[in-house]
């Protein structure tokens, strides 16, 4: 039988004191417990853990953030999309963010414009936010960045580089021309582009990085086939490009592009990779179980949220810089969707 004492009232939530109490200690014992403070004994701090465990106490962070003055939230503004990027690299920010112990509050918008961003932040301000994350990937949602208050610790994931705003972004010139330079290698004596969204800044550095490898290579540069993100897009060029026969190689400035491209080129008749190389550029969970598995390019999504956090935190501590820039390398991922051109 148990003879713990009964500390909670069975109509509310365990309280600080309750831990206190079961564990024989002060509550500022317990306080400093939980804030990871050096000056308290082993043998205190794991029976004050103990009660909080047989307790399920669960601290009052708004409570906690009052007191030491250091708020355990971190306030995310993102586009309402399923998109990949976007997605993994809010997943991977949000697990990263609770290794340090910080809850990440996400405020999705519609549409990355002035307005929807302003009242995004002022959400996370409200909700006294530590610092904010602006996936910020548009032309619109870099200029609504300029009216952020400067007393906010803020950083910007892909955003614009020509901006002083605080970023953080996968290189995208050079994971193209890794791309590029790939199917030359292999023999193609050009490379086609199938990019993505105009206003994107990772379709433009993309597209950027794609002409500079073509340029450097002394190769003619076709021209480009503007499409969206979606593998309806891509299948659409895909439809296009499928037709003219001296197209033999083409990097598709998204994954999902690449599998709509695989697809028109199938029902052409033109076999991949034996009459048409393809790259893409993402590295999604399927690219390996397309047919054929898809080379691609692959950003690391966790290195980028990693990278975000500590920039993040060092503007909050005053010791990072307004104007950081941290710029993360992508890696080829070859598989068997390139091969020599035919004949």
């Amino acid at each position: 039988m148990d003879h713990t004492p009964s500390v909670v009232r069975a109509d509310r939530e365990p309280a600080m004191t309750d831990v206190a109490r079961l564990a024989g200690v002060s509550h500022q014992t317990v306080s400093r417990v939980l804030n990871g403070h050096p000056n308290v004994r082993e043998q205190t701090r794991l029976r004050v853990r103990a009660a909080i465990e047989q307790l399920g106490y669960r601290p009052n962070r708004t409570a906690r953030a009052l007191a030491t003055g250091k708020s355990q939230l971190i306030g995310v503004v993102a586009q309402n999309s399923t998109l990949f990027g976007p997605s993994s690299l809010l997943a991977a920010f949000e697990l990263a963010a609770a290794a340090r112990g910080f809850v990440v509050s996400v405020r999705r918008v519609r549409v990355l414009d002035r307005g929807s961003i302003a009242a995004a932040v002022e959400h996370h301000r409200e909700q006294r936010a530590a610092g904010v994350v602006v996936i910020a990937p548009t032309a619109a949602a870099a200029e609504a960045l300029d009216e952020v208050p400067t007393d906010l610790p803020l950083v910007a994931v892909d955003g614009d580089p020509e901006r002083g705003t605080t970023l953080v972004t996968v290189d995208q010139e050079a994971a193209a021309r890794l791309a590029t330079r790939h199917l030359l290698a292999a023999g193609h004596p050009t490379v086609w582009h199938v990019s993505g969204p105009a206003d994107w800044f990772d379709a433009a550095g993309r597209m950027r990085g794609w002409r500079q490898a073509l340029e450097e290579a002394g190769a003619e540069v076709p021209p480009v086939s503007p499409a969206g993100w979606s593998a309806a897009s891509g299948y659409r060029a895909g439809l296009m490009l499928a037709r003219m026969p001296e197209v033999t190689a083409v990097f598709a400035a998204n994954d999902h592009l690449a599998l709509g491209i695989l697809r028109a080129m199938h029902e052409r008749g033109r076999s991949v990779p034996g009459d048409v190389s393809v790259v893409g550029f993402d590295d999604v969970p399927e690219a390996a179980y397309f047919i054929p598995p898809l080379t691609t390019v692959r950003p690391d999504f966790d290195t980028v949220a990693a990278e975000t956090l500590g920039v993040l935190l060092s503007v909050i501590s005053g010791e990072g810089s307004a104007s950081t820039r941290r710029v993360i390398t992508a890696t080829l991922v070859e598989r068997d969707s390139v091969a020599p051109p035919a004949g």
